[in-house]
């Protein structure tokens, strides 16, 4: 009975010791699988998780002059105007109007005289508008020099300290603002006009092959105040109130928000008092993709994209024919009779 009892208390033992490896293997399985899969998913997490920096258009801070303006409307007189009343009898040859003429050539010859130019300077014609049977009878013959123009302008009396006798202007014809003229500040009044509370002033235009006529209005804009100073783009600003900041990269291409003060702002560029240094640079573009204290890959402004090497087929010509998926058959020429056939049946 000892050894019977002894016998089945191994087996028990022995059963229970196969159960208990069973459920430390599978436990042991388990526990690997979890840690293999923790493993692989923080190796992807951080192989994944990271983003490329984004791609941010930035510019380099540089110099430029800017200037202030005094801007006003003129009108163009010439240096030069002489008028001649003519009866229209008198006149014995036409006369040649809008012309060149040169001092002492004689632009109209009359019955008891002729009329001769002082000056250099073109031909024209202004007929009367108020008496009919004047105009009718008689013409105003005008010679104008219009090599040179004056342009008298009211300037506000607030900026009378700051226009200077020879300083420069620019100077736009309103019927065309893609062409800009020079002139300088000719002369100035010794006093302020107490009825306009303004300055007279008289701008000096060169205008050597008279594209600008006599009574043109102009578009006039006098610069003072000119300096060097720091320049950035417009877009590269942002604005916090009453504040003004601009992301600023460093070396490691790490924006950093910065706080600057700006000046005029003009065509898109605006100038920077204070904040910036000459040679730094900014973004200039994308501020919405931009974080402070983050990395940004730089995209120089202004650089045009890499164009691409792939190239598409050339289409075939009209006159290629494009090939059939029954041209195999065309040439086992099972459809054409041999040239030996064809001399039997005309033998036939």
């Amino acid at each position: 009975m000892a050894h019977g009892q002894s016998t089945e208390e191994f087996k028990n033992m022995k059963r229970s010791t196969k159960i208990i490896s069973i459920v430390i293997i599978f436990f042991f399985i388990i526990t690997a699988v979890i840690v293999a899969r923790t493993m692989v998913g923080n190796y992807f997490k951080k192989k994944f998780s990271k983003r490329p920096p984004p791609g941010i258009i930035v510019k380099v801070v540089e110099q430029k002059l800017f200037q202030n303006t005094i801007e006003t409307f003129g009108t163009a007189v010439p240096t030069q105007i002489k008028s001649y009343n003519i009866e229209k009898y008198e006149i014995l040859e036409p006369i040649e109007y809008n012309t060149k003429v040169k001092a002492g050539d004689i632009i109209a010859k009359l019955k008891n005289r002729n009329i001769i130019t002082p000056f250099d300077g073109i031909i024209g014609k202004r007929d009367f508008s108020n008496d009919i049977d004047v105009s009718k009878s008689s013409i105003i013959l005008n010679l104008e020099d219009t090599s040179v123009l004056f342009v008298d302008v009211d300037i506000p009396e607030t900026f009378a300290p700051y226009v200077k006798k020879d300083q420069n202007v620019d100077i736009k014809f309103s019927g065309n603002n893609l062409k800009k003229y020079s002139g300088i500040v000719e002369s100035t009044a010794s006093r302020i006009n107490t009825n306009k509370r303004s300055l007279p002033v008289r701008i000096k235009l060169n205008n050597p092959n008279n594209e600008l006529l006599s009574g043109s209005l102009l578009e006039v804009s006098i610069n003072y105040n000119g300096r060097n100073s720091l320049s950035i783009l417009d877009t590269s600003l942002l604005m916090e109130g009453d504040n003004v900041y601009v992301y600023k990269v460093d070396k490691e291409n790490t924006v950093r928000k910065t706080e600057i003060e700006i000046g005029l702002r003009k065509q898109g560029i605006v100038e920077v008092k204070s904040g910036l240094k000459n040679g730094d640079t900014v973004v200039a573009e994308g501020l919405k993709k931009t974080r402070p204290n983050g990395k940004i890959k730089p995209i120089k402004y202004g650089s045009k994209p890499k164009s691409s090497n792939w190239k598409k087929k050339d289409k075939p010509a009209k006159t290629e024919q494009k090939k059939s998926k029954f041209d195999w058959i065309k040439k086992l020429n099972i459809f054409k009779k041999t040239d030996s056939k064809k001399e039997e049946n005309k033998n036939k």
